[in-house]
């Protein structure tokens, strides 16, 4: 982490009083050079001019920043490892990866550097190192925290989100990022995604489950309100425009929805677009030096053409959004695992994780697609590595989804 002290700045509330935090070298703070995780793209940018408005509102709030934190180069990976700057050390699991590309952010957080941190959530950037780091991370719906003095990846899933390790702080935070209404509602709906648990080991699926039932069962002492679904096959009765991608096959020894696999095709697809858009010319002029699976992915990236694709991937994203939005309503929310499992080991070869990304993202599109808001919960350890789940609430219920994880958070006295 790149330390420095950026004081609180003003008056508007003592929310965040006391508290320390750190951001992601993503976001401009004014008078330095915002490096996007690699240095050639540090050596070929000015100083920022002004200062990202999430950092100003915290700053205003009464938090200090005492530095930026180290990502995944260009927010192109979920891994956390940066071949120039070093990986940041999992505070839980040091022969793990922390995860990416918010990798920095979240072990700040875990090592307890900072009380909490800045990232950023295109693809699963804030819930897969905070699942691999055993802590809390909100990837808010799509266009309810600014983005404004962020470099954007992917603007159509680009998402600014935060690390805490409790609840309390989370929402804290969320009570001065997020402009929408933080009236309480009351939870109405708890939706088990029963195939996506199917993702895990037997051992790994039952025990979630039973925290997460268990949980509600204390909260609200009923089991009237707790369903368990298919979500697989939901998506692929109401999203139509997913039968373009059905047929492409990222995994096929692994058990994973079919829809799923679509959904997260059609994510990857816009995805690979948006960062073209935005940063091809760059790469091309540049040229410059990326990491191994890095390199990789830019290149496949600049090799994407605008077609008839990219306005059905924007479809998909609008029927999902209807679909998932008739399902949960404003008071239900998707029970999901935020990851397919433990996080790999550090230097695992590119191609040996092909089938562990590949169920990865079938579960990081549902959020990321439909716009959602997601929240990943640490429940502790197993065999020494970190477990989690996630939540998800409909789009604009961010308020509404930090209550909830609140509640579970006091209930499993985590």
């Amino acid at each position: 982490m790149k330390r420095f002290t950026l004081e609180p700045i003003g008056s508007d509330s003592d929310e965040l009083n006391g508290l320390t935090f750190a951001v992601k070298d993503i976001f401009d703070l004014e008078g330095q050079i915002t490096g996007f995780g690699n240095p050639d793209w540090g050596k070929t940018h000015s100083a920022a001019k002004s200062t990202a408005p999430t950092v100003v509102s915290l700053l205003k709030s009464g938090a200090t920043c005492i530095g930026k934190t180290v990502m995944d180069e260009m927010a192109y990976s979920i891994n956390g490892e940066n071949f120039h700057y070093g990986t940041p050390v999992n505070p839980v699991a040091p022969d793990r990866v922390p995860g990416g590309s918010s990798s920095g952010s979240a072990v700040a957080v875990g090592a307890k550097i900072v009380d909490f941190a800045l990232g950023t959530d295109t693809g699963g950037s804030v819930r897969v190192p905070a699942s691999y780091c055993g802590i809390y991370g909100i990837r808010p719906s799509h266009g309810v925290v600014s983005i404004d003095g962020v470099i954007p990846m992917a603007q159509s899933f680009d998402t600014v989100g935060w690390f805490a390790r409790d609840a309390r702080i989370l929402k804290q935070v969320g009570r001065v990022l997020i402009q929408s209404d933080h009236e309480s509602k009351g939870l109405s709906k708890f939706i088990v995604a029963e195939d996506c648990f199917k993702l895990l080991d037997s051992k790994s699926n039952q025990q979630l489950i039973g925290i997460l039932v268990d949980s509600v069962r204390k909260l609200y002492g009923s089991d009237q309100m707790i369903k368990y679904v298919s979500i697989g096959e939901y998506i692929e009765e109401n999203v139509p425009s997913l039968k373009r991608f059905m047929t492409i096959e990222t995994c096929s020894n692994d058990y994973i929805p079919s829809s799923l696999r679509a959904l997260s095709a059609a994510m990857r697809l816009l995805q690979k677009y948006e960062f073209k858009e935005n940063h091809g010319e760059w790469v091309t002029d540049v040229k410059p030096s990326l990491g191994p699976g890095i390199a990789e992915r830019v290149q496949d990236a600049l090799k994407t053409t605008i077609d008839e694709d990219i306005d059905v991937c924007r479809t998909v994203k609008t029927e999902l959004l209807a679909a998932l939005s008739a399902l949960l309503g404003d008071c239900g929310v998707l029970a999901i695992p935020t990851v397919p499992g433990p996080p790999p080991k550090l230097k695992t070869e590119t191609t040996t994780l092909e089938g562990f990304r590949a169920k990865a993202f079938s579960l990081l599109s549902i959020a990321g697609v439909s716009g959602f808001c997601q929240v990943s919960i640490p429940l502790g350890i197993q065999d020494n590595l970190p477990i989690s789940v996630s939540l998800l609430a409909n789009h604009g219920s961010d308020w509404f989804l930090l209550n909830v994880v609140e509640a579970i958070h006091n209930v499993l006295n985590l």
